[in-house]
């Protein structure tokens, strides 16, 4: 079973390991990468090339960058709003858009973790963001973030979802900043009434951008370190967020707790009340 929506991959200089359409090349999931066009020739030598889309220059030239100065850089944003669009005109209401440093993707049952096969976990988070009308974004979890000694619960609503992102198509934003933009994005429709949902039940691994070549690690983070990243973020929510020194370099802290109390919205009657596991059940890899 694969999801209903289309997922897109936005990728940098990583045409080596590509990682996330690996793993979902495993999975059998169907997907789009989106490169820059300097680097097609590289991604296609690797990827079936009808896999692959090229940013227009217009997204690149009408992207807000949110810092009105003389960086030229922009960010990934231009090429997720390239995928917002893309998947209007290609007629659906939602998509898929993540990152290319994800290794794979994870069930988490009674606090174990087992890495999915196929993808009938992006159509089970699929089906349950449908079964509300307030959803704007949803997503999995980090692998690393659910701790299996932590009584979690299946899925946390009105936080930041990163990485993999399930979108409605019709809220009235698209991506904007250098940096952070992913919580920008989920700050604003939480400000605005909208719902979020983080799933436990469903995870991503990641690996850190910082610790890969490619992507965003030469552009941003070996120049800037990860103040001007913070930076941005506070003045662009200095209500809620603020830079933060903590684990010997400087972070972001953003309070959630304002958007506490939004609902996830009216639910659909016509919910079955039977368990379906999809079909899914936990196998033992031979050793």
């Amino acid at each position: 079973m694969n999801p209903e929506y289309p997922i897109y991959i936005v990728s940098k200089g990583r045409w080596e390991t590509r990682l996330t359409s690996r793993a979902l090349e495993e999975m059998n999931v169907p997907y789009h990468i989106i490169v820059e066009k300097s680097e097609y020739d590289k991604y296609a030598a690797v990827i079936d090339p009808s896999k692959i889309l090229i940013t227009p220059e217009k997204y690149n030239t009408e992207y807000d960058p949110f810092w009105n100065d003389d960086d030229p850089r922009i960010g990934p944003g231009a090429a997720r709003n390239f995928a917002w669009q893309h998947s209007i005109d290609n007629g659906y209401d939602w998509h898929w858009v993540m990152d290319d440093n994800l290794d794979a993707f994870h069930r988490m049952t009674d606090n174990i973790k087992s890495e999915v096969s196929r993808g009938t976990i992006f159509k089970c988070m699929e089906d349950f963001v449908m079964r509300y009308d307030n959803i704007a974004i949803a997503g999995p979890n980090y692998y690393n973030f659910a701790k299996a000694t932590d009584a979690l619960p299946p899925y946390v609503k009105n936080t930041r979802i990163y990485s993999c992102l399930f979108i409605r198509n019709d809220i009235p934003y698209r991506w904007r900043g250098r940096y952070n933009e992913d919580t920008d994005i989920c700050l604003r429709v939480l400000k605005d009434g909208w719902a979020t949902l983080q799933f436990n039940a469903f995870l991503q691994g990641k690996v850190t951008t910082q610790r890969m070549k490619g992507g965003n690690h030469e552009q941003f983070y070996e120049k800037d370190g990860t103040y001007l990243k913070s930076k941005m973020l506070e003045d662009m929510h200095p209500d809620v967020a603020k830079v933060v020194w903590k684990f010997n370099r400087w972070h972001h802290h953003v309070d959630y707790k304002p958007y506490k109390h939004i609902s996830l919205g009216n639910r659909k009657k016509d919910i079955p009340l039977e368990v379906n596991n999809y079909g899914m059940s936990l196998l033992t890899r031979p050793v």
